[in-house]
């Protein structure tokens, strides 16, 4: 069986709070909504995502 590659769906900025998902039908990020509330964090901000290196992109071997 081949290795399958996987994309991460979600992210969170560490500096800011930004809180986005990744929308397959519009093909880009959008950001995330809680109780009607868009989770934009700073827009000025230079987004740290939460990228930490435990994520692995591959599903099997």
């Amino acid at each position: 069986m081949s290795a399958q590659l996987k994309k991460p769906t979600v992210r969170e900025c560490e500096r800011c709070g930004r809180r986005e998902r990744w929308d397959a039908e519009l093909e880009a990020w959008q950001i995330e909504r809680e109780d009607g509330e868009r989770l934009a964090g700073n827009p000025h901000c230079i987004h740290e995502w939460d990228i930490n290196g435990t994520f692995n992109p591959l599903n099997g071997h």
